[in-house]
């Protein structure tokens, strides 16, 4: 059973990821913090009885979930499907950006220009657009195995769908991002 203190410090630890995971699945800042909260609160409420080990997997199956059923709400509501096209990239404010650190890490102890700085962060943005162009379920089997660097036994169960399909999926996501980021002049 986690303690008050461990199922804490597990959920501030996966917030920043969890906000921005949930940020390319509904490209709607508000309704982003909405879903990592409830997804926190139903965490809390319903499996605070669970040991610490289990908290990540639970908690990406109940993120996976929730988005679900935002998307089902919003269909409902709107009898519309949604616009994926109205998120805003790249807001500087305090936004936690896990390829911004794996850039920055090889240039750690070297200062760059801003040129340099600048060209990283535009490539940086285009990467994140390319993710965002990524079907649904390509983009959240992308995300979990290699942002949240899940097996793939624990993405398939997150996802509720076999390992063959989680396997299917992040091969189709590379490929498409490979090719996409090449076509703009990216090497990977």
């Amino acid at each position: 059973m986690a303690s008050d203190k461990e199922l804490s410090d597990f959920l501030a630890s996966v917030e920043k990821r969890a906000f921005k995971r949930s940020l390319y699945h509904v490209r709607d800042e508000e309704a982003a913090l909405d879903i990592v909260q409830d997804s926190m609160m139903k965490l809390a409420e319903h499996y605070a009885d669970k040991p610490a080990a289990e908290l990540p997997l639970l908690f990406q199956r109940i993120l996976s979930n929730t988005t679900l059923d935002w998307f089902r709400r919003r269909k409902t509501r709107t009898a519309l499907f949604t616009n994926f096209s109205d998120i805003g990239v790249g807001h500087d404010d305090e936004s936690f950006d896990f390829l911004e650190i794996l850039e920055s890490k090889g240039h750690s102890d070297v200062s760059e220009s801003a040129q340099d700085q600048f060209a990283r962060t535009q490539t940086v943005r285009q990467i994140e657009s390319e993710i965002q162009n990524l079907p649904g379920r390509q983009r959240e089997a992308f995300l979990l195995r290699y942002w949240e660097e899940l097996d793939v036994a624990e993405t398939a169960a997150a996802m509720g769908c076999s390992e063959g399909s989680v396997k299917t999926h992040c091969s189709r996501a590379i490929q498409a991002l490979y090719k996409a980021l090449q076509a703009k002049g990216i090497k990977p």
